[in-house]
């Protein structure tokens, strides 16, 4: 009987053939700890748990990026005792301060590879679906459990499809689709489902990425891209991808619904205050005034979100009166920027870069936003107080529009700039 990708996973990680509504415990591949959760997470597999070490050091990695650097001495004390404790633990994998955000982090080492079970102290751990792990987020009871024992259980979801046809247009990406899809499918539209997102072999792994972490926005349990490409190769951290033979598109797989998107009709989308699924074309917004721009996260902080953002920028200057803030999702998408121009093309624009990480997505530290502010962020979520004030308005979209709007002060269609 075919499978969707989620089966495939899950039955190998259970050792047997399962399909969508079994309740299975699975062996896990991969644990990740970040330092918001990590010290809760440590309380909680020592003491409630009575586990003395981790399953296995090599596969639980452990990443400060969601307050980096600290921004309190409560926090850098929170901070210390992670790392003491990863040592202690012989867990090598430890990504501190400036390495970046934890899902491409481990993507770029070659942690995060196709086949495998993730399960992760963020949400965003559906992240790892770019290259066609079963990612998913969990909270500190079940990392401990995870990290304590190797194992973990699932109900196996059912499939959402998302069907994309046709190449985008200049000026539309990865965002607009993700936003189109939530437009669709509403926030809770794919509950404990997964999302399959297909018809995008043309995608680098971390514009797949964009799409694995908005999944988690429409409900999903995990959200991934089948791990094919136009050039008949995936590389990721400069590496090539393998993929397991077993793992793929199957013909006949079983679909609770599914979405079609024409991206060569797509328009530039726009989540508009204060949910992600509030979304509309940008041009039947109007005429939005911003206060600051900022591109980000790990659904856009990646290299070529920083580039598409350039292009638009070259040669030009941020409007009066608008703040653009970059903070790169990794050290190592930072660092081509840097080498290709792109850097210093934002620079030359006027725009701020920030330390790789989280920075204000979760509004404690680096770019929080005052009352009354209007931010167009880059990011994967828009409720009230969410990076900052609850007073303040938060609009969702692509680096394109964000760049576009940097330039003229309002949310902007990168046509009118291009």
């Amino acid at each position: 009987m075919a499978q969707t990708l989620s089966e495939q996973i899950l039955s190998r990680a259970a050792g047997r053939s399962v399909a969508a509504g079994e309740v299975v415990t699975v062996n896990v591949d991969l644990v990740m700890m970040h330092d918001s959760l990590s010290p809760s997470i440590i309380r909680v597999l020592h003491e409630e748990l009575g586990a003395e070490r981790v399953w296995d050091p090599a596969r639980v990695a452990v990443v400060i990026d969601h307050v980096a650097p600290a921004a309190s001495v409560q926090t850098a004390e929170k901070q210390a005792e992670v790392r003491r404790w990863a040592r202690a633990q012989g867990i090598a994998n430890l990504f501190d301060v400036g390495r970046g955000i934890s899902h491409p982090v481990l993507v770029e080492e070659g942690m995060a590879r196709p086949g495998m079970v993730i399960v992760g102290s963020d949400s965003h751990s559906t992240a790892y679906g770019c290259v066609a792990a079963f990612g998913s987020g969990m909270g500190t009871t079940d990392i401990a459990l995870a990290a304590a024992t190797g194992r973990t259980w699932f109900r196996v979801p059912e499939t959402v499809l998302v069907r994309a046809q046709g190449a985008f247009r200049p000026g539309v990406s990865a965002k607009d689709l993700g936003l189109r899809a939530a437009r669709e499918l509403r926030a809770d539209g794919a509950t404990y489902a997964a999302v399959e997102w297909h018809g995008l072999e043309a995608l680098s792994v971390m514009e797949r990425m964009t799409l694995a972490t908005l999944s988690i926005e429409v409900g999903a349990k995990a959200g991934m891209v089948p791990p094919t490409s136009a050039s008949g190769t995936l590389t990721a951290g400069g590496r090539a991808i393998d993929v397991p033979a077993w793992l793929g598109v199957q013909e006949g797989a079983s679909y609770s619904r599914v979405v079609e998107v024409d991206l060569a009709t797509l328009e530039p989308q726009v989540a508009a205050p204060h949910t992600v699924d509030n979304v509309t074309d940008l041009g039947a917004l109007g005429r939005v005034a911003v206060d600051v721009v900022y591109l980000g996260t790990c659904t856009n902080g990646h290299y070529e979100d920083m580039a598409a953002a350039a292009r638009i920028l070259r040669g030009r200057r941020l409007a009066p009166g608008v703040r653009m803030l970059v903070v790169p999702a990794s050290a190592q998408a930072l660092q081509r920027a840097a080498e290709d121009g792109t850097l210093a093309t934002l620079l030359s624009s006027g725009a701020t870069i920030g330390t790789p990480g989280c920075g204000a997505c979760i509004g404690r530290h680096m770019g929080v936003l005052a009352p009354d502010e209007v931010c167009l962020f880059t990011g994967n979520r828009n409720f009230r107080g969410r990076m900052g004030s609850p007073e303040a308005n938060i609009y969702l979209a692509s680096p394109e529009v964000a760049a576009a709007t940097a330039l003229t002060g309002y949310i902007t269609h990168p046509q009118e700039v291009l």
